[in-house]
């Protein structure tokens, strides 16, 4: 049996979504009773966004290379980091990683290409939203991304770190957020959005808006690492 082992804790309430989602759908793919084997090394978050908001990105992939590392002694088979930010090193990481990694992007990147959507937008946080990880994977396959105004930018960053990593999920922060939907879809003509923080599903799903589809990423790169447990 494969072991998928996840960094975690960037942050915990969305790791241990990562974790409840890899058994519920492993066992409603593998109907015989059985559980996946799963690893997990729960890290410092602040530590490792520190060094982000620093700029520091050369330590960054040092240190979360030596937390994949230690989910390889730990006897992982393959690896992931449950969290968007930290792949803003992604291709370094994995340049220095001992396991084979799966990636949040190039995941999402493929389930948007399945729906055939061109343009879409992108919520996270400020390092993800103005990073180059997701317009750079999505590109290459023809598909835009579209970021909110830096106000708003500043907003979902603020909400995110204060109040979704903290397991806070408020009715006037979930309203805000659908009104920065409505302005992308009206100005900017989005066919879909990338949740692309893993707590974003904790207060936004799919059926918020009938209108264009919301990329889960959390689910999505799920639903990889069950592929590969089973494949």
């Amino acid at each position: 049996m494969k072991t998928v082992g996840i960094v975690g804790g960037i942050g915990p309430e969305s790791t241990i979504e990562y974790y409840r989602q890899i058994i519920s759908l492993y066992r409603e793919r593998k109907a015989d009773g059985s559980y996946p084997q799963i690893v997990i090394n729960s890290i410092d978050m602040t530590e490792m966004l520190d060094m982000i908001g620093a700029d520091q990105l050369a330590e960054v992939t040092a240190y979360l290379v030596g937390q994949v590392k230690k989910l390889a002694d730990a006897g992982a088979d393959f690896g992931l980091l449950a969290s968007n930010t930290p792949h803003i090193v992604f291709d370094d990481i994995r340049a220095g990683s001992p396991l084979p990694l799966i990636s949040i992007v190039e995941e999402t990147c493929k389930k948007a290409q399945g729906l055939g959507l061109t343009k879409v937008g992108l919520f996270g946080t400020k390092f993800t939203m103005q990073g180059p990880t997701y317009t750079r994977v999505f590109s290459k396959h023809g598909i835009v991304i579209v970021v909110p105004t830096p106000r708003d930018q500043d907003y979902i960053h603020e909400k995110y770190m204060s109040e979704l990593v903290n397991g806070v999920i408020l009715a006037e922060t979930k309203a805000r957020l659908l009104e920065i939907i409505g302005a992308l879809k009206a100005g900017r003509d989005i066919q879909g959005l990338i949740l692309g923080g893993t707590e974003l599903p904790l207060i936004l799903q799919d059926t918020d808006d009938p209108d264009i589809p919301f990329l889960d990423t959390t689910l999505i790169h799920v639903e990889a690492v069950v592929d590969r447990l089973l494949g």
